[in-house]
């Protein structure tokens, strides 16, 4: 079956291309692919802003923390409303939906590459997303701490030449900052189960198209069946298979958006299904939709 979305997988090799030039050709430091934004700083043209689109899939991190008013962005096909106090923050190749018209009259955006955070002395668990939760709600104090960092952060950005070192360290503080807000309420990444599921959500990542049996998975975290059962099924509400299957299925939910594959057959082999008529069934079981009826969705007819 052909899916007819848009004009196919060479306009989104040309969009991908397009997104990733504009957090390099915008960057802020000489060295660094960054980009931050805030009213009356760093804001990039109209015009470019068009050819980025706006849905599309991102190439980098992406945070949007709110100082006053309010703003609309959709994350892999779900709407967040982002107020004061709060961050949304947009992960590597998931679908971001930009608000149709400007929202919200004080804000800090901020845009940086992988390389970026390998350069930071450590990683942050948030950005795994655990919790599938991508709006943090800050208490009064930590939203000024955190205005207070990206406001250090836009004042370094002002000048290319600055010494990236700089940049890295204050970058690494706001993550810092995000991921204690992330893990509050006594949810704290330290915990041995938490980290559990942490590791065995980022062996899912690492591993996805692979399929890996959920026995493969527990003995690779050195950890028995039941277990890795009961910590899943705590953290996400649904068995280890299940989330596999349902991590596949957004996968292949973000592919269509982006028509990354002109049949129905060669989605389902990107995502490691040799039967697409199986492939077929299980994207309707877990959405309630054929693949049919989600793209024609998709483009509004």
């Amino acid at each position: 079956m052909m899916l007819k979305i848009g004009s196919g997988i060479f306009y989104y090799f040309y969009l991908m291309q397009n997104i990733e030039s504009l957090l390099l050709r915008y960057k802020q430091n000489y060295k660094l692919p960054l980009i931050l934004i805030s009213p009356g700083y760093g804001h990039i043209s109209t015009d470019a802003v068009k050819s980025y689109g706006l849905t599309h899939r991102k190439p980098h991190y992406f945070f949007i923390f709110m100082l006053d008013g309010i703003t609309r962005h959709g994350v892999d096909l779900q709407q967040f409303d982002v107020k004061n106090n709060e961050l949304l923050f947009i992960l590597p190749h998931q679908i971001h939906q930009l608000p149709l018209t400007k929202q919200g009259t004080d804000y800090f955006k901020l845009a940086f590459g992988e390389d970026c955070l390998a350069r930071l002395p450590k990683q942050y668990p948030f950005l795994i997303n655990p919790f599938n939760n991508q709006k943090i709600k800050f208490n009064p104090s930590a939203a000024e701490r955190l205005k207070s960092v990206f406001s250090v952060l836009r004042d370094l950005l002002s000048n290319m030449n600055t010494d990236p070192e700089l940049i890295l360290a204050h970058l690494n503080s706001l993550l810092a900052e995000i991921n204690a807000a992330y893990f509050a309420a006594g949810k704290s990444p330290a915990d041995e189960k938490l980290s559990s599921y942490i590791s065995f959500k980022l062996f899912v990542e690492n591993n996805l198209t692979d399929h890996p049996a959920v026995n493969d998975i527990a003995k690779a975290l050195a950890l028995n069946t039941n277990s890795l059962y009961s910590i899943v099924k705590h953290y996400a509400g649904v068995s280890p298979k299940e989330f596999i299957t349902n991590r596949l299925v957004l996968e292949a939910k973000r592919r269509l958006c982006y028509a990354e594959s002109s049949s129905i057959k060669e989605l389902a082999y990107s995502l490691g299904y040799s039967d697409a008529e199986y492939f077929s069934r299980l994207f309707k079981k877990v959405t309630g939709k054929t693949i049919s009826a989600f793209v024609q969705d998709l483009s509004g007819n």
